[in-house]
């Protein structure tokens, strides 16, 4: 099994993330993560799914995909031709003695404080699914009362692939 990130352009339309998402779990593929939002033109939406199998199941889901209606383009976003970035909000619960120690943690991931209560924090952060992971094991003696991950948005790096509609 390995693991792909595909990003697609599709028409800004009601219903498109529900008929692709449909066509995954009509074919029984995993969906690992999904995002979804409008480009620089309305008209169009990018939509970065990250799912998982063997060859011959992503050579077949970027086909089926490519199939749809709405889709205007597919391509891979291979990890050392792309960026990629997840966004994170993290609730901690917090007494005052420890309160400074994860405010540390935050520190040195780059996270941001975004709210800070009596007992909780609020932590944004911002980077690869690895960052986020590394982040969430030293979190592990705290008690995270929720959690929030967007997924991977992703783009290529440079001009080459850039899609002109």
């Amino acid at each position: 099994m390995q693991r792909k990130v595909f990003q697609l352009l599709v028409d800004n339309t009601s219903g498109v993330l529900s008929r692709i998402s449909g066509l995954f779990s009509r074919r029984g593929y995993n969906i690992e993560s999904i995002t979804a939002g409008t480009t620089a033109d309305p008209r169009f939406t990018r939509i970065t799914i990250v799912t998982d199998g063997d060859d011959a199941i992503l050579e077949q889901i970027e086909k089926q995909v490519a199939k749809l209606v709405d889709v205007r383009d597919i391509k891979e976003l291979k990890p050392e031709e792309s960026v990629y970035r997840e966004l994170s909000l993290i609730k901690v619960r917090v007494n005052d003695g420890q309160r400074q120690n994860i405010i540390a943690i935050a520190d040195i991931f780059r996270g941001n404080i975004i709210d800070v209560s009596k007992d909780s924090l609020i932590i944004e952060l911002t980077g690869n699914q690895e960052k986020v992971d590394a982040f969430m094991k030293l979190l592990d003696g705290y008690e995270i009362l929720e959690l929030a991950r967007t997924g991977i948005a992703g783009l290529n790096r440079g001009t080459e692939h850039v899609t002109y509609l």
